[in-house]
């Protein structure tokens, strides 16, 4: 199985603490984030990385290969990320996934455990949802049916009656993921849509067929750092999380 992790954005929203460090490399607990999310994914036996970079991308690659000199890692640059969205970082990776595949976000502070349950649940397309946040306009919801099959993905969803958040990691099958890819492909390369959230994209999927699932982790914890606030919050977060 290969772990993709999208770390390539300017992190605007953080400002001043990005404007000379990319969001991943900020520290949380005395370690940083990126480094978490590598730890993680390492004590669930995954051991090949393919990260997208842009932003500040020498410091991620610097930080990297002193904390981790043998890591089986590939980079992928996006060269222009100021203009782009996850969805253009995505579609980068497309002709390097040749097995299963584990996507996340490089701004998740999660246990460790979430991917655990993920690679334990009996679909092998699924994406772990909180289902106990409180949503708002911001969160990207899903909507499920009576079997946890995802039947809507997005932030534009009602609230009322969203299932939950995604958190921002996700388990493809093989298969799935190439059929993503041409989704990927045909909205960049002939439709020039560089600038959308990748959700988007599984949201068409959805609507062919292509059956994804819910898993709740919510009995663990997990949190997206947007805002200084959040960063703040994510300090005492930490004491709480297996990592």
């Amino acid at each position: 199985m290969q772990a993709i992790i999208l770390a390539a954005g300017l992190s605007k929203r953080l400002r001043p603490l990005t404007d000379t460090t990319p969001k991943c490399l900020l520290n949380v607990g005395g370690k940083a984030l990126l480094e978490m999310t590598i730890d993680n994914i390492m004590k669930n036996g995954i051991s090949e990385f393919i990260m997208v970079t842009g932003y500040r991308e020498n410091m991620i690659k610097d930080f990297v290969e002193a904390k981790y000199p043998k890591l089986n890692i590939r980079y992928l640059t996006n060269s222009d990320y100021e203009n782009n969205n996850n969805s253009y970082s995505l579609w980068m990776t497309k002709n390097y996934i040749v097995s299963d595949s584990l996507l996340l976000d490089s701004d998740i502070l999660f246990d460790y455990r979430i991917i655990s349950k993920l690679l334990s649940s009996q679909h092998t397309d699924s994406l772990a949802v909180n289902s106990n946040h409180t949503l708002g306009e911001e969160e990207i919801k899903v909507i499920i049916d009576s079997a946890n099959k995802i039947e809507h993905i997005g932030k534009h969803l009602d609230p009322a009656v969203s299932y939950g958040e995604s958190i921002g990691i996700e388990r493809f099958s093989l298969d799935f993921f190439q059929k993503l890819g041409e989704v990927l492909e045909r909205k960049i390369t002939k439709e020039n849509n560089v600038n959308e959230f990748y959700e988007a994209s599984f949201q068409e999927l959805y609507d062919k067929g292509n059956a994804m699932y819910a898993v709740d982790v919510s009995e663990y914890k997990s949190m997206e750092i947007d805002y200084p606030e959040d960063l703040k919050r994510a300090e005492e977060e930490v004491k709480h999380l297996e990592i």
